[in-house]
């Protein structure tokens, strides 16, 4: 066996060792949100802590940089290796390129300023958060210029790379100004079409939670959800987390309204579904993984957004709640329900926004927060800043800060450059679903009777089985759809959904 082959060995079974501590750790957040004891919360930070640092050390070990300039001197690997030790060589470079007394005053800032906004936010007083949130922008700042020494980057795309690798701000500039100069006239154009359509009424009743569930469950079996690999909880706010082939999904219910609860788990289980796709035969390895958030995002808002709100699928679901209900009367009616799950309004919270107007959410956000890592924009002003944003994009002004640059916690937990990953995959969702279409008739007619199993064999060959042979998201999807990510796709899709043209 040649040293480069025996080096690349070493590096296989020093990731599949990471990655079992990251299913590990992935186990413990989700019983963190779900199922764990108040008063546990401090062993698990310690149990958590111990796990991080082993990982860590197991990460930036001085081995690991001599092993990958072995493996590859050599020239003989296949596509899947070549593409494993490239991903090995960023997360290595991501890791060691920020010094350890850095990190651990990144995440000392983290820690303060993130219960800081919770105070600050209940309080609607971004004054208070001023001083905590300017030191983990400091921290955060000294972190994107040490990786971009290390990588060869501006400061701002090392923030993008973590999170979407390969994902860059001079292509985002461009794909984002293209549909912020699109979505304030489609917004006020629906608006008007709405405004002459009947009212929209929402059914009225106590939805058991078991009845709920149920159904959310059956959706999901129909979807591809493999229960004997994953599992449906409850916990305060909807995520999908768990671990390799104990994927743990979680959603909230409200008795009082039967609608939310079940677009949530559909979202879920379109990450659920990616998670549980990924090629088996590299399921330990960097190149098993997803190909980074905004694809990921692109999944859920497939299963949720393009297949489970289209009028096809919205067609058989309509008798299907009013049956597991025992719903009656004009707000039950299809009709009703299509116009129910597809309807926009101009909001001030990013979580409640629509398909319409959520985009302009998240053109905000990666406009000021490229700002101020940038310089250009001061935390001072931030607020100033965000308001003008949303009159301009969105067509409302919040009141206080709570419902304006408080809202999220992104920004307070270190998640710099991790919201455009929102917006660009919902772009990349509507071209994916434009291509499997193409790909397939049968896809659409399928959905009309509930069975969205088309669709997912399409992704599982097109996306989930790829991991990451391909070095970026854009490179991807123009192997999946015969073109990099544009907006005009997602642009015609809005247009045909909520215009009807």
């Amino acid at each position: 066996m040649t040293a480069s082959m025996t080096a690349y060995q070493e590096l296989e079974r020093r990731y599949a060792r990471i990655a079992a501590i990251g299913d590990a750790l992935g186990i413990l957040g989700w019983d963190t949100q779900t199922m764990m004891p108040v008063g546990s919360n401090d062993g698990r930070a310690e149990q958590t802590a111990a796990l991080s640092v082993v990982a860590h050390e197991l990460a930036t070990d001085p081995r690991i940089g001599a092993w990958l300039a072995e493996a590859e001197s050599d020239g003989g690997l296949d596509p899947w290796r070549k593409a494993n030790l490239r991903e090995m060589r960023s997360r290595y470079l991501h890791a060691t390129a920020v010094p350890a007394d850095l990190v651990e005053a990144t995440s000392r800032a983290i820690s303060v300023c993130d219960m800081t906004w919770r105070t600050a936010r209940a309080e609607s007083d971004f004054k208070m958060l001023l001083p905590s949130l300017t030191e983990v922008l400091a921290r955060v700042r000294e972190c994107s210029e040490a990786k971009a020494a290390a990588m060869g980057l501006s400061p701002y795309d090392t923030m993008l790379d973590q999170h979407d690798p390969g994902a860059r701000a001079e292509r985002i500039d461009a794909l984002f100004d293209d549909l912020a100069a699109f979505l304030p006239g489609l917004i006020e154009r629906v608006l008007e079409k709405q405004a002459r359509e009947p009212e929209v009424l929402r059914p009225e009743g106590t939805f058991p939670v078991e009845a709920q569930r149920a159904l959310g469950e059956k959706l999901m079996r129909q979807a591809g959800f493999d229960f004997d690999r994953g599992r449906l909880d409850v916990s305060l706010h909807p995520f999908c987390g768990g671990a390799t082939d104990d994927v743990r999904l979680t959603t909230r219910y409200d008795e009082a309204d039967v609608t939310k609860a079940l677009m949530a788990v559909m979202h879920e289980t379109g990450h659920a579904l990616y998670e549980q796709g990924r090629p088996r035969a590299w399921i330990r390895q960097p190149v098993g993984e997803s190909r980074g958030m905004a694809v990921h995002e692109s999944q859920s808002l497939m299963v949720e957004m393009q297949a489970c709100r289209s009028p096809e699928f919205l067609s058989y679901l309509g008798p299907v709640v009013r049956e597991a209900f025992g719903g009656s009367g004009p707000a039950w009616e299809v009709d009703n329900l299509r116009r129910l799950y597809t309807h926009v309004e101009r909001g001030f919270i990013r979580v409640d926004a629509d398909e319409v107007t959520y985009p302009a959410h998240v053109i905000l956000r990666y406009r000021l927060e490229k700002a101020m890592v940038g310089g250009d924009l001061a935390l001072k002003d931030l607020p100033g800043a965000w308001n003008e944003g949303m009159r301009e994009l969105v067509g409302v002004v919040p009141p206080d800060d709570r419902q304006g640059c408080l809202q999220d916690i992104h920004w307070p937990s270190g998640g710099w450059g991790y919201f455009p990953s929102y917006t660009l995959g919902a772009m990349t969702a509507a071209q994916l679903f434009d291509a499997a279409n193409r790909a397939d008739p049968e896809i659409k007619p399928a959905l009309a009777r509930g069975d969205i199993g088309p669709l997912v064999r399409w992704l599982r060959a097109n996306v989930h089985e790829k991991g990451c042979l391909y070095a970026s998201g854009d490179e991807l999807l123009t192997a999946a759809t015969g073109r990099a990510l544009d907006a005009s796709v997602f642009k015609r899709h809005l247009e045909a959904r909520y215009l009807g043209s």
